[in-house]
């Protein structure tokens, strides 16, 4: 079997099942089925997968994931004087037919949190804004996350969006499609806005797409400081651990895609 066919396989495998919780759960039956030809073999997988889920669900153990992705980039320290010519933001998820604002949908609170700091930026900045975000299907006309990030910016923070690009389904695509926007109007450098966890990716695929990348992650989690909750299972130290296993299988899958590596922020374009 060719590596295409491979990575197409792959591709067709749904991201809920190679991801926390699910595929623990799902080696917890596989362990339990075991355990009548092969006890020990399942006892072990059982409780490996238990104990797993525990330290996944718990912050401390999400940042050992965390950590080493967001070392991967560093937070903006010089706005001024980077070099860019514009700010891209990519989109993240959405709220559906949102009640408070009249059935439309509006950016979940990843999304929020990248478009607040787009919005502290292009103050600090005044550089035109580009956001990018599609439904995740081919060829949709419908209310996309980039019109929704849009109208967040415009109506909520007062910020200008020069440029709507709601056709890209994931992070590859928001780089292409974003170059395609902006090569006309001679935009070669831009400053990127997305999570930290995200960022090595992200900057990666920009680059590709023929940019210059000025990185401006936010949403840093492994600054803060753990606490005797931080040991304890919690939704938010799941929900790190799944953001994270699954940016690392991502930098995986570009390094077999594509065969390059993922870059940190020293060796990156950003750094001058």
């Amino acid at each position: 079997m060719s590596i295409t066919a491979i990575l197409a396989a792959l591709n067709d495998i749904p991201r809920e099942i190679i991801l926390p919780p699910s595929s623990l759960f799902l080696l917890m039956a596989i362990g339990l089925l075991m355990r009548r030809r092969f006890p020990m073999g399942g006892r072990i997988m059982t409780g490996g997968a238990i104990v797993a889920l525990f330290v996944l669900s718990t912050t401390a153990g999400a940042r050992l994931f965390v950590k080493p992705l967001e070392q991967l980039t560093a937070p903006l320290q010089v706005v001024h004087n980077t070099g860019a010519q514009a700010i891209v933001v990519l989109g993240a998820g959405r709220v559906r037919d949102a009640p408070e604002y009249d059935g439309r949908d509006i950016p979940d609170y990843i999304a929020l949190a990248r478009l607040r700091y787009a919005a502290r930026l292009q103050r600090a900045t005044k550089l035109p804004v580009l956001v990018t975000g599609g439904n995740g299907l081919v060829d949709d006309t419908a209310w996309s996350k980039a019109d929704a990030m849009a109208a967040a910016l415009r109506d909520d923070f007062g910020v200008p969006v020069k440029w709507i690009e709601g056709k890209s389904r994931n992070t590859a695509e928001n780089a292409t499609f974003s170059a395609a926007i902006l090569r006309p109007e001679k935009v070669r450098r831009v400053m990127v806005v997305t999570d930290a966890m995200h960022m090595a990716r992200s900057r990666t695929a920009f680059q590709r797409a023929g940019l210059e990348v000025v990185a401006a992650p936010t949403l840093f989690f492994s600054y803060a400081p753990l606490t005797v909750g931080s040991y304890l299972p919690s939704a938010e130290g799941l929900r790190q651990s799944w953001y994270a296993v699954y940016e690392l299988l991502g930098i995986a899958w570009y390094r077999l895609r594509y065969h390059e590596p993922v870059e940190s922020s020293a060796t990156s374009s950003d750094m001058r």
